[in-house]
């Protein structure tokens, strides 16, 4: 066994088995390798993603685990092949990619051949937790950063500006250039063209906010939640529609008699998609970035052959090390005010995050992990 290179102080919240809480438990970290760098976490933002795969929803994560993806902090430790990072570099963590596919190497890394191996089914269990000789789960999404320090591989990690507080930062590696992405990224959309958005969360705002900046024409929020539909007006949106009172495809056409030219659906729930799906013009995109595995969508052939197009897009297409210093750029400028979205926790309170986060409370959770972190207000 490769002996620990971490101090006892660590700590990491596990969940034991699927459909368990988190517990904050000492561990320790083994020695890194070349390719890695340890990073002290400052925060770290929830994601839906990290709840599916604590409720046993997602095959073949393994247990225990330390969950987590949206990691920011500051590296403390570099492999000795690492070149383009050094100790004190602020950094956001995003999602893993094998780095020598087909798709990697064509600077797709969203679209790695291995992206469900690399992100959810774990590695070699490289943290202990103090007192238990068996390791638990640490590579969810190579950075399990649930935790006061992770280890990640160098590629993960995407330097930041000092200037910008790290827990600002944190959903950037996943949530934010999700929606933002898939706007920017995939769909290119253009100037005066529409969009509507089925789903307010942090995706969804993340995307009416990237359509803002796109010059998008007419976009559309919808949400069962009114004051996250206050939320998008304020933030880009130029309509919104309330789901609970339903006839959605009618009423986004009675705004767009023809459909929109994009849709995006962040909800994953399948009676919410077949409402998308009636919802886009002929020629358009409907665009899915959310699905839980094993469930079933059904689709009338008659919107393929209106010539509208229907793909699942993964991380926004985004290529990480390029695209969060951009989004930083128009965060920093005052273009992309992602602080609007965020609550604040501590790691201690992590299953009250969770707790709000389910009940549609909290938008965009992020834990403060480190003092750092201390100081930065959020938008309730």
């Amino acid at each position: 066994m490769t002996p620990p290179a971490t101090e006892a102080g660590d700590f990491a919240a596990l969940v034991r088995h699927a459909g368990s809480s988190f517990e904050v438990v000492p561990v320790t970290l083994p020695r890194i390798k070349t390719d890695e760098v340890r990073v002290r976490i400052v925060a770290v933002g929830m994601c839906h993603t990290d709840l599916l795969a604590r409720d046993g929803k997602l095959p073949g994560v393994p247990m225990p685990s330390v969950l987590g993806h949206e990691g920011a902090g500051i590296v403390e430790e570099v492999g000795a092949d690492v070149e383009d990072l050094t100790p004190g570099d602020h950094v956001a963590l995003s999602f893993a990619f094998c780095g020598s596919c087909r798709h990697c190497a064509d600077n797709r890394p969203a679209d790695c051949d291995r992206f469900y191996a690399a992100n959810f089914l774990g590695g070699e269990g490289r943290m202990h937790c103090h007192g238990e000789a068996a390791p638990v789960n640490s590579e969810f999404f190579n950075q399990s950063s649930f935790a006061t320090r992770s280890i990640v591989k160098a590629r993960h990690a995407v330097r930041v500006p000092r200037d910008v507080p790290l827990e600002l930062l944190a959903p950037f590696g996943c949530g934010v250039i999700t929606g933002a992405g898939t706007v920017l990224n995939y769909m290119k959309a253009r100037a005066g063209s529409s969009i509507a958005v089925f789903g307010a969360g942090a995706v969804g705002l993340s995307a009416v906010m990237a359509a803002r900046l796109a010059g998008c024409a007419t976009i559309i929020a919808v949400d069962v939640h009114p004051s996250r539909l206050e939320l998008a007006m304020e933030l880009g949106a130029t309509h919104r529609i309330d789901s609970r009172e339903g006839g959605l495809r009618s009423r986004i056409r009675a705004v767009l008699p023809g459909g929109a030219d994009f849709v995006l659906d962040t909800t994953g729930v399948p009676d919410v998609i077949a409402e998308a799906l009636a919802s886009v013009e002929r020629r358009g995109a409907v665009v899915l970035v959310a699905g839980t595995p094993g469930r079933q969508i059904s689709l009338d052939m008659s919107l393929l052959l209106t010539g509208a197009s229907i793909r699942m897009v993964t991380e926004g297409a985004a290529v990480p090390r390029e695209f969060i210093p951009l989004l930083v750029d128009h965060f920093r400028a005052g273009r992309f005010p992602v602080d609007r979205l965020i609550r604040f926790y501590s790691f201690d309170d992590i299953n009250h995050a969770a707790h709000e986060a389910e009940q549609g409370i909290a938008i965009k959770p992020v834990l403060r992990v480190a003092s750092e972190s201390r100081g930065v207000q959020s938008h309730e």
